[in-house]
């Protein structure tokens, strides 16, 4: 697996380098998105500071390889799928923060031109929020 991500890296036109490949990795094994916090939280066995991690989500975002998404009050990331297009719903609690990929939501826009251009074009992002299980 590691060798598969060196070559994504390098295919993004990115150098290959230690925190890179953890930050890919840890996104890759994650069924959600996660913050910079937690990035770093669950790279603290390591070396890395927190601007060294934060620049490699910012560089492996830029190169594709991640996606930003705005949920609740700061940015997450999670990997991008290379075999799919990963624009999915997330589930946002109201209470504690928790963030889940949601089950896939189809929205479809109005054949009326209402609205901004980028709800029919299909790109925007579909949050939604509520209660979490654990918050119930």
């Amino acid at each position: 697996m590691i060798g598969a991500l060196k070559d994504r890296i390098r295919s993004a036109g990115l150098r290959v380098t230690a925190s890179r490949v953890a930050v890919l990795e840890l996104l890759n094994q994650t069924d959600r998105p996660l913050n910079h916090l937690e990035v770093t939280e669950s790279l603290a066995h390591s070396t890395w500071d927190r601007a060294t991690l934060y620049r490699n989500l910012m560089d492996l975002t830029e190169a594709g390889l991640l996606e930003r998404v705005s949920l609740g009050s700061t940015w997450h990331f999670e990997a991008q799928d290379p075999d799919h297009a990963s624009a999915h719903p997330h589930f946002v609690c109201t209470e504690c923060g928790t963030v889940e990929c949601a089950p896939e939501v189809t929205v479809t826009p109005s054949k009326k031109r209402i609205g901004p251009k980028s709800i029919r074009r299909g790109t925007v992002q579909v949050q939604l929020h509520g209660l979490c299980d654990d918050c119930v």
